[in-house]
């Protein structure tokens, strides 16, 4: 595979979460992050994007998201769930994406906000005009995604390094 092909990578927030009495870590999805986390799985299995490989968050949130989405894709990527995308700071995520093989093309990774948003708007150096409008009109909300484009290697990911290809939200 070649380094030259653009990369996407897309940005998933886990779906709406309950707060019964147990960790922050362990909270559940709640009946509407269900519907919504399967919802996303559509809309993102529209977008054509064959994702070799998701990173996902170890919180049972994002564990039950990524379940109910990666059903409604055509394929299933190899999951690794990263205990370090867990309250991860966009700075964070970054390491963690540039330790992704080079024969993976497409990722996605599911974790938590502020990061994931924070992470969205850090490296979209450029966006595609109607996506950056929707994105900064709608924030981040839960189950919302943003697919960022970039080129060259993983390891040469960085801040302003990507294009903001996408972005949906529920409701949208």
């Amino acid at each position: 595979m070649s380094v030259a092909e653009p990369r996407r990578i897309v940005l998933f927030r886990h779906a709406k979460a309950d707060w019964p009495q147990v960790t922050d870590h362990e909270r559940p999805l709640a009946e509407r992050g269900r519907t919504d986390a399967a919802v996303a799985g559509r809309k993102l299995a529209d977008t054509g994007i064959p994702i070799d490989l998701a990173l996902c968050s170890t919180a049972t949130r994002t564990r039950e998201t990524w379940k109910l989405a990666v059903h409604e894709l055509p394929h299933r990527p190899k999951t690794v769930y990263e205990e370090r995308v867990y309250e991860a700071s966009p700075g964070e995520l970054i390491t963690v994406l540039n330790e992704t093989p080079d024969d993976v093309q497409n990722l996605v990774l599911i974790g938590h906000n502020p990061g994931v948003q924070g992470l969205a708007e850090v490296l979209s150096g450029s966006a595609e005009p109607e996506a950056r409008e929707r994105m900064s009109r709608r924030g981040f909300p839960a189950a919302a995604f943003a697919v960022v484009s970039f080129d060259g290697s993983w390891k040469s990911l960085e801040p302003g390094a990507a294009t903001l290809l996408d972005y949906w939200a529920p409701s949208d």
